[in-house]
């Protein structure tokens, strides 16, 4: 009865989770350059693979939803329950100033169902896919008077998706899986004008250009996945995943009016575009790795990610954007397990991780590529039964204070909860 109870509480708090997400949006990434484009990409998984550098096409464990690759899900012998919380700290500096700015929030809801274990799994989740999140100040002398215009862009939102996926093994070792996912959410560019004068007192009436993009469409992925054994319980994992994006679709609102009146539809104004529907066209993502892992002990590996922004276009614009570019990623990292099936120690159980990430942003700044290194670590606590209490945290820097750029230092926090049980498909025998 008590175990039904958890089941039944996991499929509410996943529902509750989805009303949540809609309403408060909990950021991955707070980042000027996610001005640019439909915000920064989420290439780095659920909490426990962001603890070994978002590694997740090339291995998983029973006990942890796969959400990077749905061809691994068969490993989920029991049911599990994951969400996490997320919280970021950056400091974005250029060659003459530096500011600090933090958040957080939901990070994403994921569920796996064993159907029928080790062969065929269903799983579901709710993630976050980008992050929109920045606020832009820039002061400008205006020509042949002593006015300087404040021009203030705060942009917020992203893209987020509900997803569906099914792993099946093909073969023993190897195992297909597909996903679809209905992504939907907005963008919304605020850019307020205020005129200044020579004491920096406002002249005049201050005005703001308000933009926001709304999207809703369908995200399909594909993933491969092969064991190789290699005896005394070692194994050689491959992975492959490969994600279609194209044209998608979505809705434009964009109104010039006095500063607090251009969000408001029907308020005074120039509406200049009312609705009007469109798309963006994002490449596809290519991904794939290798794993050597020792069940119950270790893994170390290494994956790589690539999608073409070269080919990105903006919303109903008819040629690519200057200012996207080839986009790639590394992952290097690993897990240890010191003793698997120790009675007396709760750390000797707990799973230790650690990754380095390296990452070429899509994004172009003055024709310079933005580059972003991080190094993770996490862990993995057994707190009741098959549950763990996961942590994982990243230290990185992205960008650089030359070239007209900003540099982002940042720390970031993913705690999350894994509720697992194997008694949904498994038939009782003892009361």
């Amino acid at each position: 009865m008590l175990k039904n109870k958890i089941h039944v509480a996991a499929l509410i708090i996943f529902v509750g989770c989805f009303a949540i997400h809609n309403i408060s949006y909990g950021q991955f990434s707070s980042s000027t350059y996610s001005s640019l484009g439909v915000g920064v990409f989420n290439n780095s998984g659920l909490t426990h693979n962001q603890g070994m550098g978002g590694m997740g096409i090339s291995f998983g464990n029973s006990y942890s939803v796969n959400h990077v690759n749905p061809a691994i899900s068969v490993k989920n012998g029991a049911y599990a329950f994951q969400s996490a919380f997320n919280y970021n700290k950056l400091t974005a500096a250029t060659e003459l100033s530096s500011e600090d700015l933090d958040g957080g929030g939901l990070s994403y809801v994921a569920m796996s169902f064993p159907v029928i274990p080790r062969r065929f799994t269903v799983g579901l989740g709710l993630n976050q896919l980008t992050g929109v999140d920045y606020n832009i100040t820039v002061n400008s002398p205006v020509v042949n008077t002593d006015l300087v215009s404040k021009n203030t862009i705060v942009g917020t939102g992203g893209l987020s998706q509900v997803y569906l996926q099914s792993g099946f093994q093909v073969y023993k070792n190897f195992s297909l899986g597909i996903e679809g996912a209905y992504t939907f959410g907005s963008t919304i560019r605020n850019n307020q004008l205020n005129l200044l004068d020579a004491d920096l007192a406002p002249v005049g009436i201050s005005t703001e250009y308000y933009e926001r993009l709304t999207f809703s469409d369908v995200v399909l992925k594909g993933g491969a996945y092969y064991a190789q054994s290699l005896g005394n319980q070692q194994y050689l994992n491959i992975g492959a995943i490969y994600q279609v994006f194209g044209n998608v679709n979505g809705r434009e609102f964009a109104k010039v009016a006095e500063s607090g009146q251009a969000s408001i539809p029907n308020s005074p104004g120039d509406v200049i575009s009312d609705n009007v529907s469109g798309n963006v066209f994002i490449p596809a993502k290519l991904g794939y790795g290798v794993t050597y892992e020792k069940i119950n002990k270790f893994a170390v590996g290494i994956e790589a990610q690539f999608q073409d922004f070269s080919s990105y276009r903006a919303f109903n614009a008819s040629l690519p954007s200057e200012n996207m570019g080839k986009s790639f990623k590394f992952s290097l990292g690993g897990q240890y397990i010191p003793n698997a099936f120790s009675l007396e120690s709760l750390l000797s159980r707990s799973t230790i991780r650690a990754g380095i990430e390296y990452e070429r942003l899509p994004f172009m700044v003055n024709q310079n590529n933005v580059d972003d290194i991080g190094i993770n670590f996490g862990t993995s606590i057994p707190i009741y039964s098959l549950s763990l209490l996961n942590l994982a945290v990243k230290a990185g820097t992205r960008g650089t204070v030359n070239n007209g750029l900003v540099r982002e230092n940042y720390i970031k926090v993913s705690l999350g909860l894994s509720i697992n049980d194997n008694s949904w498909f498994y038939k009782k025998v003892f009361e």
